[in-house]
């Protein structure tokens, strides 16, 4: 009896169908909107940003590297920046690896006795 039950629920709905595939997929147009404003637009934000420091990068420039080396940029190539990380101690690294300006208190040298 309950088999006969389902076979005329699915005969008398078979016009709604369309409307109820939008509300089936609506739950996930609605995550995928909130992903996009939440993560992937900052993300997005962020690494412009970060593309147009590098580009106006120039020497005399106080930076820190993604590995924590702080130092005054004294060359610049087109994929590699040359930084003095103390007196008369210069290292290349990637343009790419330097995440941003040093901070102010940072940037001051550490008194040598």
């Amino acid at each position: 009896m309950i088999d006969w039950a389902y076979a005329m629920t699915g005969a008398q709905g078979g016009g709604a169908q369309g409307g109820n595939a939008l509300w089936t997929f609506l739950p996930l147009i609605l995550v995928f909107v909130i992903f996009y404003f939440l993560l992937i637009r900052p993300q997005q934000k962020k690494a412009k940003e970060h593309r147009q420091f590098l580009e106006n990068l120039k020497r005399g420039d106080r930076v820190v590297t993604s590995g924590g080396l702080y130092g005054e940029v004294t060359g610049i190539a087109d994929q590699t920046v040359t930084m003095e990380i103390a007196p008369k101690i210069r290292v290349r690294i990637g343009r790419g690896y330097i995440a941003g300006f040093a901070p102010k208190e940072a940037s001051k040298p550490v008194n040598q006795k």
